[in-house]
C-alpha cells in the first residue's frame, strides 16, 4: 500500500546544513561545496514504515532574511518541520526559537517537529553542548537529535523518527477511526511545485 506525499520542511539559519542534510538522506551524497539554497528546494524519497511505503516530499528552505517571506508560504500543509541548528554556531541556535515562533504562526496546528543539532562532528570548534540542544528541544516540548551530515551520523534517525511520528499521527489514527479499506490515504495537498535551485549546506 502507498501512501501519497508527506510533505516534510527544513527550517534554519543560513549555513547550518539543510541542503546536506537532504542531499545525505535522499542521494547518500555529501559535498563540501557552499553553495546557498536560493528560494525553495525539494527531494523526494520513498520509505518503508511498518510494512508501509511512505513518499516523504522534503522541502529545503533558504534560511537567509529575504527569503524568509518566501518561504513562510510553505508551512502549510507540512506534515512534518525539522528544525535545525550548527551544534559549532551559536547564533543559530539561539535562532531557533524564532524559527520554532514562526511554525507556531504559519504552519498547521498539530504538526510534528523535531530539533536537529547538525555538524555534531566538528569536536574542536562546538559551540552548543548535546544537553543544552536537549534542554532547549524540552521547553519547545519537541523531539531532539544530533547529526553529522558529512559523516553520516544521524541523520536517517532524524528523518525516520518525524516520519514515524506523522504516521502516527495521520494514518494509523485515521485506520483505526475508519473501517473503509482505501488503498490510498490523502496526506498531503496537491500544491504547484516552484522552480528550484539549490546546493550545499
Amino acid at each position: 500500500m502507498a501512501y501519497s506525499p508527506s510533505k516534510l520542511l527544513l527550517i534554519g539559519d543560513s549555513g547550518v546544513g539543510k541542503s546536506c542534510l537532504l542531499l545525505r538522506f535522499c542521494d547518500d551524497a555529501w559535498t563540501p561545496s557552499f553553495i546557498t539554497t536560493i528560494g525553495i528546494d525539494f527531494k523526494i524519497r520513498t520509505i518503508e514504515l511498518d510494512g508501509k511505503r511512505i513518499k516523504l516530499q522534503i522541502w529545503d528552505t533558504a534560511g537567509q532574511e529575504r527569503f524568509r517571506t518566501i518561504t513562510t508560504a510553505y508551512y502549510r500543509g507540512a506534515m512534518g518541520i525539522l528544525l535545525v541548528y550548527d551544534v559549532t554556531d551559536e547564533r543559530s541556535f539561539n535562532n531557533v526559537r524564532t524559527w520554532h515562533s514562526n511554525v507556531v504562526q504559519y504552519a498547521s496546528e498539530g504538526v510534528n517537529k523535531i530539533l536537529v543539532g547538525n555538524k555534531c562532528d566538528w569536536d574542536e570548534k562546538r559551540a552548543i553542548s548535546q544537553d543544552q540542544g536537549k534542554e532547549l528541544a524540552d521547553s519547545l516540548e519537541i523531539k531532539f537529535i544530533e547529526t553529522s551530515a558529512k559523516n553520516n551520523i544521524g541523520v536517517e534517525d532524524a528523518f525516520f523518527s518525524l516520519a514515524r511520528d506523522i504516521k502516527s499521527r495521520l494514518i494509523d489514527s485515521q485506520s483505526s477511526n475508519s473501517n473503509n479499506n482505501s488503498s490510498n490515504v490523502k496526506v498531503d495537498a496537491n500544491q504547484n511545485q516552484p522552480a528550484t535551485s539549490g546546493g550545499c549546506c
